[in-house]
């Protein structure tokens, strides 16, 4: 794999996330400084919290199935980068958000992302 074009990718990746999770932290402070309503700061920090959570979830079940495609990969003996082994890891990523979509439902409503049951 060429580095000099791998360096300035992971450059612009870092970057960019670098400005998400500052203008994220800002709206969150701005929110909080402007006195909003103690609820509104409860929900927000709630839902972050919730959202943390179900991206590790999410993450988790991917990361599995792109270790089992990998693993499927080295177990066939392939060296080289054909359709049928990019065809196998994007379908193992494909599995990995399937089954988080199913762990997902199968969490207690309250815990589900979209919020407390009412």
């Amino acid at each position: 794999m060429n580095v000099d074009i791998l360096i300035p990718i992971t450059l612009f990746i870092a970057v960019a996330y670098a400005i998400k999770v500052t203008v994220e932290a800002y709206t969150r402070r701005r929110i909080i400084e402007t006195r909003g309503s103690e609820e509104l700061v409860r929900a927000l920090l709630e839902g972050e919290t919730r959202r943390r959570r179900q991206s590790s979830l999410q993450w988790g079940a991917v990361m599995v199935a792109l270790a089992i495609g990998f693993g499927l990969v080295e177990l066939t003996g392939v060296r080289d980068v054909t359709p049928g082994v990019v065809a196998l890891l994007l379908g193992a990523t494909g599995f990995g958000h399937l089954a988080y979509f199913l762990l997902e439902g199968r969490l207690p409503e309250g815990r589900r992302l979209e919020g407390p049951a009412k």
